[in-house]
């Protein structure tokens, strides 16, 4: 869960396979938040983004079932009245680290 207030940047750290539900709390300026992106899509996929109509915004984030490594998931804020594109407010550092292997 995100929070105002809340540092702007965080870390996970999840096993492959993991399935992640962000709630963002609604905004206390004149922004909303407008969608999450990844640095690693084949590796972190977010889905899922869901808007209600208090501000209040929902995303999961999947996981790669047997891969590790590490992505930045960007959430993004703008102004609903405002042209432009939108300005990411928000990262999580996503770390999915395989279990060990015995050899």
């Amino acid at each position: 869960m995100v929070s105002p207030g809340d540092p702007v940047r965080r870390r996970l750290c999840v096993r492959p396979g993991t399935v992640v539900t962000l709630v963002l709390r609604p905004r206390v300026d004149d922004k909303r938040w407008a969608g999450a992106l990844s640095s690693a899509p084949a590796l972190v996929l977010p889905s899922g983004w869901r808007l209600d109509g208090d501000g209040t915004a929902h995303a999961t984030l999947r996981c790669a079932g047997t891969r590790g490594g590490t992505a930045e998931i960007t959430l993004e804020a703008k102004a609903p009245d405002v042209a432009g594109a939108a300005r990411g407010v928000f990262t999580l550092e996503v770390s999915v680290v395989p279990y060990p292997q015995n050899g």
